[in-house]
């Protein structure tokens, strides 16, 4: 179900896609597009009425629906579901009006005007204006602020008002994939306080769901929003999303019939999850990869000659076929897959060198290197499993990973950005710009190698108001060239993202941009 198209002729004329948008020809200087309308490339009418019961294999205690703490795709769905962002990523890929129903980036793409709907109301009743919107993205600026999205919203100079319904973002530089930034649930709208500050603890939004019940790595419940603004969402009366982290339990909720949709299906059951009488497996190729990331603040991992030699330990062909089941595409130390405009794919993967990886660490001074890997299926699907295949292969380049299994619980608040050396995984976004701004850049609350590279600073400033598509080629090769050769991240494959539904339930077409079709499966979906 495509409920993200917008007017036909509007996208012809503006070239309004995800690959035309950010193509960084001189078309940027008119972006905009028409206002909200229904799927319009739906297989079949949507029913409407019942309850959905969703569970997860991600959650934690620290979570909340503060916009500027979202760390993971519970999160993601849970805020979606309540609110809503300016602009969306359609299941084509392609950037569609949500509550700004146009946009312009004038001749440079640095001042950006977005129009703003005029009909839409929060959950309790109040209107949604141009104030909310810019309390909403003032939340993530300023010094004190911690939010992943803060490298993206430092960029805005000034916000302003000039009526009701319509805001205009001053950016210190052009950036031609703004408006694609703001499709992130970390810059959902909720309503502006009296101060100007932001009121998300209320968790009165504008989305197709107002919360009923929210215990933070347990369980979100919602009841539809009878007033949603958007026709052809928001189908069911009801929502449950449950935390189950153990993917045993999650699969065989499922299977009993407890639950009617799960994520993170583990490859290696997969096919035999198929089989089910009443279960169908789905999986979608987009930016969504798997890591283990190392402290680069951190001994051993200082040392680049370090990372180097566990870069060549890793047999990333095996623990594709072995762990993934071929349910993803071979990754290359770097963030940038085959999902985005500019992968570079031209530089081969990095073969598995235990000879190349004993060079490195002699050149370390660190022969018979020993580790900590932490690791938990929480972090994904067969991590554990991964790791210690890893273990076997860097055992032969004289490297001994000793194996730390983590708890489920906790892992993202206790492991991840904590522990030196860990298993990670990142659902990635619909630009190089971002990605690059949230987990690598220097100033990047999830920087999570605290890695900082003056020349990849540099080149991350220089490309972004870049409109010549060739040039931002060009510096992104680099980058990607950067982060594979010197950064603290070994980013063995690009995983398919794999759910499975009973047949109680119904979607169109899949959204790729993140887990759970693009983290919107609450509206989207519906029950047969």
């Amino acid at each position: 179900m495509k409920n993200g198209q917008h007017d036909t002729q509007n996208t012809n004329n503006t070239g309004l896609t995800r690959r035309g948008f950010i193509a960084g020809t001189a078309s940027v200087s008119i972006i905009s597009a028409s206002g909200w309308s229904p799927a319009a490339l739906a297989t079949e009418t949507p029913k409407k009425g019942g309850h959905l019961t969703l569970a997860m294999g991600h959650g934690a205690a620290t979570d909340s629906y503060n916009p500027a703490r979202s760390e993971n795709n519970f999160q993601g769905v849970v805020i979606l579901a309540l609110t809503d962002t300016l602009t969306e990523i359609a299941s084509t890929g392609e950037l569609v009006p949500s509550i700004a129903e146009s946009w312009d980036g004038g001749v440079d793409a640095r001042i950006w005007t977005f129009k703003i709907r005029k009909d839409i109301t929060f959950h309790n009743g109040k209107n949604l204006k141009a104030s909310d919107i810019i309390a909403s993205l003032n939340h993530h600026r300023g010094e004190k602020s911690e939010s992943a999205v803060r490298p993206i919203a430092q960029s805005i100079v000034q916000l302003e008002a000039p009526d009701d319904y319509t805001v205009t973002v001053e950016l210190l530089e052009g950036n031609s994939d703004f408006p694609y930034n703001l499709a992130l649930p970390q810059f959902a709208i909720f309503q502006a306080k009296e101060d100007g500050s932001l009121d998300w603890m209320s968790g009165v939004g504008v989305g197709g769901y107002q919360l009923k019940e929210f215990e933070p790595g347990v369980k979100a419940s919602f009841v539809r929003n009878k007033n949603y603004w958007k026709a052809g969402r928001a189908h069911v009366d009801s929502v449950d999303i449950l935390v189950i982290h153990d993917i045993s339990a999650r699969t065989n909720a499922l299977i009993t019939g407890a639950v009617q949709v799960i994520d993170k299906v583990d490859p290696k059951t997969a096919r035999l999850l198929s089989r089910k009488a009443g279960v169908k497996v789905e999986e979608t190729a987009g930016p969504l990869h798997y890591t283990f990331p190392m402290r680069t603040d951190i001994g051993p991992f200082t040392d680049n000659n370090v990372r180097l030699a566990l870069k060549y330990a890793i047999d990333r062909q095996e623990i594709l076929d072995k762990v993934l089941r071929g349910h993803g595409t071979i990754g290359n130390d770097n963030p940038i897959g085959p999902s985005y405009r500019y992968f570079a794919s031209e530089i081969s993967p990095r073969a598995y060198d235990p000879d190349q990886a004993k060079h490195h660490l002699k050149k370390a001074g660190a022969e018979g290197l020993t580790v900590d890997l932490s690791a938990a299926d929480a972090a994904f699907a067969g991590a554990v499993d991964a790791a210690v295949l890893y273990k076997e292969q860097a055992a032969r380049a004289g490297i001994n990973i000793n194996i730390i299994r983590e708890p489920n619980d906790g892992y993202w608040s206790n492991v991840w950005m904590n522990k030196p050396f860990c298993a990670c995984y990142w659902g990635g976004y619909s630009t190089e710009d971002t990605m690059f701004s949230t987990g690598y850049a220097t100033s990047a609350s999830w920087n999570d190698t605290f890695w900082h590279h003056e020349r990849f600073n540099k080149l991350l400033k220089e490309a972004r108001p870049l409109l010549d598509k060739n040039k931002r080629r060009e510096i992104y090769t680099e980058m990607q060239l950067i982060i594979r050769d010197e950064g603290g991240v070994i980013a063995p494959f690009f995983a398919n993202a794999i759910m499975a539904k009973n047949d109680t339930v119904e979607h169109g077409a899949l959204g790729a941009d993140r887990d759970f079709d693009g983290a919107r499966i609450v509206e989207r979906w519906w029950l047969a």
